[in-house]
């Protein structure tokens, strides 16, 4: 019987496959659990419109990343933060600061889940910081940490 998974079964494919089992294991297991219906001429054609509908949201998505990335290539953003005699911060930049002052000063609305720091920046001066905005899409981003007046 072939069916069409509606969720990740183990040892058999991820949701969304087509898959050919046996009609007991079908009717016995997968379908009173709801993790399968059968594969009609309706359920295929729901299964191909949604991954349709996936796809053209997964373009949209790298479309928009690309623009961003256009926008933020060229930036420089500068911080001003406390600090020390010798340029050491009290404390550290996190990404929610970096967030806030790309969405503050350059109207860039970039998650903070998405700004990737190597390493704690807690020196004055210039570092880089890499904005992934996409599975393919990396902006290196130049951060300018100068200490307030």
């Amino acid at each position: 019987m072939k069916v069409i998974l509606k969720q990740d079964v183990k040892g058999l494919g991820k949701a969304e496959d087509m898959v050919d089992v046996s009609d007991g294991y079908a009717r016995n297991f997968l379908l009173p659990r709801g993790m399968a219906v059968t594969a009609t001429s309706d359920n295929l054609n729901v299964m191909k419109t949604r991954k349709q509908a996936e796809q053209s949201k997964r373009d949209r998505e790298l479309e928009k990343a690309v623009g961003f990335e256009g926008r933020l290539s060229g930036i420089v953003l500068k911080v001003p933060v406390k600090a020390g005699e010798n340029g050491r911060l009290f404390g550290s930049i996190t990404t929610q600061e970096i967030s806030e002052r790309l969405s503050g000063d350059h109207s860039i609305e970039v998650d903070r889940k998405k700004i990737v720091i190597k390493e704690p920046i807690r020196n004055t001066g210039e570092h880089e910081v890499e904005v992934r905005l996409h599975q393919g899409v990396k902006v290196t981003l130049r951060l300018l940490v100068t200490p307030m007046q």
